[in-house]
């Protein structure tokens, strides 16, 4: 029986509610375009950026401050990130991308550093250079185009999951994800094949939020949603268990 946790981005964008919808691609997200403005006169400057996201799915970038965006970043901190689940589409217009208003903010804070490097860990070797810093993105409001004719634009209260529905889960992330890769590495293998269609490997868990969990092997990146949100480590592990029982009963799918 087909999964119906296996859906592409595009048939997803098609079946949640916007606000939904753009936490979707801002969760699947690796790299994202970024949009600052030249502090001199103005002109608009877009430049390709790795992206990580919070909890709530606020976004979380790394860069440098010698970069150009950086500077600019010193001046204004007022941005936009343009994140495009339209790769593979035959008509690109078709599928959905979300553009994020907001202000890129310093941080400092340790859970904000572990989602982005275990999202990107080659920037580990980078990370603590002296000119490199994490950035949060205070965002303001995004605008959704999920397809001729929906078109959306969603506030920062209702794009974002409710920070308060999330702390508990992340004090617990990082306990969640030792087990899993040392105790359930079958389980993940599942996921990936069964659930989402991903070829064979050492797939690891990389990231656990109230909407999904974030799986990586060499070079693959993948998402696997909860059908409902959880709040908490009992609820997660819950939900995991739940989950592979699903994989198992399931059939193979092919690769996605």
């Amino acid at each position: 029986m087909p999964s119906q946790l296996m859906m592409t981005d595009a048939s997803a964008a098609t079946q949640a509610a916007p606000a939904a919808m753009a936490r979707r691609l801002v969760r699947r997200a690796t790299t994202a375009s970024l949009a600052t403005a030249f502090t001199a006169d103005r002109w608009p400057y877009a430049s390709l950026v790795l992206v990580a996201c919070d909890h709530d799915a606020a976004p979380l970038l790394l860069i440098s401050r010698l970069a150009e965006h950086t500077r600019h970043i010193a001046e204004d901190n007022r941005i936009a990130l343009l994140f495009d689940a339209t790769d593979g589409l035959e008509d690109r217009l078709s599928g959905a991308r979300l553009t994020l208003l907001g202000r890129a903010r310093l941080t400092a804070a340790p859970r904000h550093r572990a989602r982005f490097l275990a999202r990107h860990p080659d920037a580990t070797g980078y990370a603590d250079f002296t000119d490199f810093a994490f950035f949060e993105i205070d965002v303001s409001r995004a605008h959704l185009v999920a397809g001729f004719g929906r078109i959306d634009w969603i506030e920062s209260g209702e794009l974002l999951f409710d920070a308060t529905e999330c702390g508990a889960l992340a004090e617990s992330e990082a306990d969640i994800l030792a087990h899993m890769n040392r105790d359930h590495a079958d389980a993940i293998a599942l996921y990936a094949a069964r659930l989402l269609g991903k070829d064979g490997g050492d797939w690891v868990m990389t990231g656990c939020d109230p909407e999904g969990c974030d799986l990586r092997r060499a070079g693959c990146q993948a998402r696997l949603d909860f059908p409902a949100p959880v709040r908490d480590a009992e609820s997660a592990c819950a939900m995991l268990i739940e989950l592979v029982e699903r994989a198992r009963r399931s059939t193979a799918q092919p690769n996605g």
